[in-house]
């Protein structure tokens, strides 16, 4: 039973290696080509001791100065002959897996663009990253040189052995009899490196995601003093990492050694036993030097066999855990629903009944109802917590809604292509994000034909335009390189109303149908605010736009005003109307003042 389920586990784990068919489908010629030099290369390497045979039993009858010349001659252009097919045997299989590697981590990259939001809430970014770079580097391994050395050692192997036992068929035995107990040795050395590396990729991965977290944090560490601390923990991390490696190495030190070992002991029976046989006249010099030569041909293989196991089990382990992220499935996504005749859409924005509900939490939103019409300026506010994010990230499918519709020109929106549905929308979010690339390049991102426009073709008036309208473009042209300002991580060299606004910019250039700004104005002061809002008039009276604010001198020249409070609309009105209802909005908008007041004063 313990037999049949290990099988069973060795056959799970060779399932692993399906999702390479098609790559290894696509370079077919190739792997082809690499198999038959493979073949040529090893009967080149079959036929040096066959060579060396010959030489020695014609020079032990007579040596002359043309014989050494002759034999030396052959040998040499025997071994010149294995070494060019050698060479070319890995241009194509060690070029085939680095290609493979290539298509293989851009297939994991697009897979990773497709994935929705709550999918990256859930794995940890380390852990992502660790997959695209060392578990990839072992796939690599072993579709290389793990496919080159295996099918060498099988070729080299079979050659051997035949041509041994063509030549003596009990010495042949008589080496033979350490083999079986390296085959048993490896089969039980699989399950085992399987296992290990597993363990060892995995606590990689906790460690680049520890590394990746306290990078990205360090501002938050060192603000409070826990450098020590997380020093220590990432060195735990460390110590775990390496002593399951040195594990790693301890098994394959001793699979190396007891292979090495076998084949020592199996070479000196040959040695005892083909000596006698060469003094008692029935092996020729010739002959034994060469059985000996086949015998170090068969060997070498059983040896390499051990390495090769390890790159197959390391590749295999590594592979299932590339499997385990492609078979994800995006949840938002396109689907047989999904109407591609949609190629545009005019804005009005309708919810139905919508509601939202995030796992191990209450509803986020439930049972809202709220019709926007195209070109309407609507403020969404309420107290943190109360639903504002949520309400606008169902607008571009962010999430989707748990119950209930959201529909866009009457449409409902998960019939609308997502290509074609964010193409139209532009959107600020909350945690604003800019890359590390010039500013130029940050404006541009959303832009459909991308960024790196060459400049003979590239037309700057509408990133001038977007920086206007953000109140940013005096503060660019202050910079010494302007536009061309290379930013560091996260925009971490601009102000976090500078980043605001570069977002703002980025939104606008597209010239979107429906405008998004999620608390966007936050992180500037109240002038800047309102020339940043008098910049946006004319884009918003274009356009849809959706706007969430604390501030009420944000959102009080706006069309519609909602308020948010548990999921739920509790009020929606204008400026004026919700101040003479006297509810949430004008308790918020007592409170503003008040704080206004206060700060004058000071």
């Amino acid at each position: 039973m313990k037999k049949e389920k290990k099988d069973k586990g060795r056959l799970a784990e060779i399932r692993e290696l399906r999702t390479l068919l098609p790559y290894l489908h696509k370079y077919r010629k190739q792997v082809v080509a690499g198999v038959i030099f493979i073949i040529v290369t090893n009967v080149f390497s079959l036929l040096g001791p066959r060579v060396l045979r010959e030489a020695i039993d014609d020079l032990a009858k007579n040596i002359s100065g043309g014989q050494l010349l002759f034999w030396g001659g052959v040998i040499l252009l025997v071994s010149a002959a294995e070494g060019f097919f050698r060479y070319w045997m890995r241009q194509k299989i060690i070029v085939v897996s680095r290609f493979i590697e290539y298509d293989l981590r851009n297939d994991y990259f697009r897979h990773l663009q497709q994935m929705s939001r709550n999918f990256f809430h859930r794995v940890p970014t380390g852990d992502l990253m660790a997959r695209a770079t060392n578990d990839l580097s072992s796939v690599r391994s072993l579709l290389g040189p793990g496919i080159m050395y295996s099918t060498n050692t099988i070729a080299v192997g079979a050659g051997a052995l035949v041509i041994m036992l063509l030549m003596n068929v009990k010495l042949t035995l008589i080496a033979m009899l350490t083999f079986p107990i390296m085959a048993i040795t490896v089969y039980y050395a699989m399950g085992k490196i399987h296992a290990i590396y597993e363990n060892i990729q995995a606590q990689f991965s906790r460690l680049t995601t520890r590394a990746q977290e306290n990078l990205s944090g360090i501002r938050v560490i060192k603000a409070y003093q826990r450098e020590k601390y997380e020093i220590g923990t990432f060195a735990n991390l460390n110590r775990d990492y390496f002593q399951k490696n040195l594990s790693l190495a301890k098994l394959e030190g001793v699979l190396w050694s007891l292979m090495g070992f076998l084949s020592g002991a199996g070479a000196l029976v040959l040695l005892w036993l083909g000596g006698r046989e060469v003094i008692q006249g029935e092996f020729t010099w010739g002959e034994f030097v060469a059985f000996f030569a086949y015998m170090s041909l068969l060997t070498w293989p059983m040896i390499a066999l051990g390495w090769v196991i390890n790159l197959m089990q390391q590749g295999t382990a590594s592979m299932g855990r590339i499997n385990r992220v492609l078979e994800e499935e995006p949840d938002i996504k396109d689907t047989e629903q999904t109407d591609f005749s949609i190629t545009t859409i005019g804005g009005e924005i309708e919810f139905q009944n919508t509601g939202v509900s995030y796992p191990g939490r209450d509803w986020a939103l439930r049972h809202l109802n709220l019709k926007i019409p195209r070109g309407a300026t609507v403020a969404i506010v309420g107290h943190t917590g109360s639903g504002k994010s949520t309400l606008v990230n169902l607008i571009p499918r962010l999430i989707d809604a748990t119950e209930g519709r959201v529909l866009i020109d009457g449409v409902d929106i998960r019939r609308i292509p997502l290509a074609v549905l964010r193409r139209e929308i532009g959107y600020v979010p909350q945690e604003t994000f800019l890359f590390s690339d010039t500013i130029r390049e940050n404006i541009t991102f959303g832009l459909e034909n991308g960024t790196g426009f060459p400049s003979k073709d590239f037309n700057e008036k509408p990133v001038l335009t977007a920086a206007e309208i953000a109140q940013m473009r005096k503060e660019i042209e202050d910079f010494p390189e302007k536009y061309d300002t290379m930013l560091g991580e996260r925009g971490i060299n601009l102000s976090g109303g500078q980043k605001q606004r570069t977002a703002i910019a980025r939104a606008v250039i597209r010239q979107p149908r429906i405008l998004i700004l999620d608390d966007a104005l936050a992180s500037v002061d109240t002038h800047t605010e309102a020339e940043i809002l008098h910049g946006l008039t004319g884009v918003m009276r274009e356009r849809t736009s959706l706007i969430i604010s604390h501030r009420v001198s944000t959102v009080k020249d706006a069309d519609l005003i909602v308020v948010l409070k548990d999921g739920q609309i509790a009020e929606k009105g204008s400026h004026d109307l919700l101040l003479e209802q006297d509810g949430l909005y004008a308790e918020l908008y007592r409170q503003q003042q008040l704080e206004e007041d206060l700060a004058t004063l000071e």
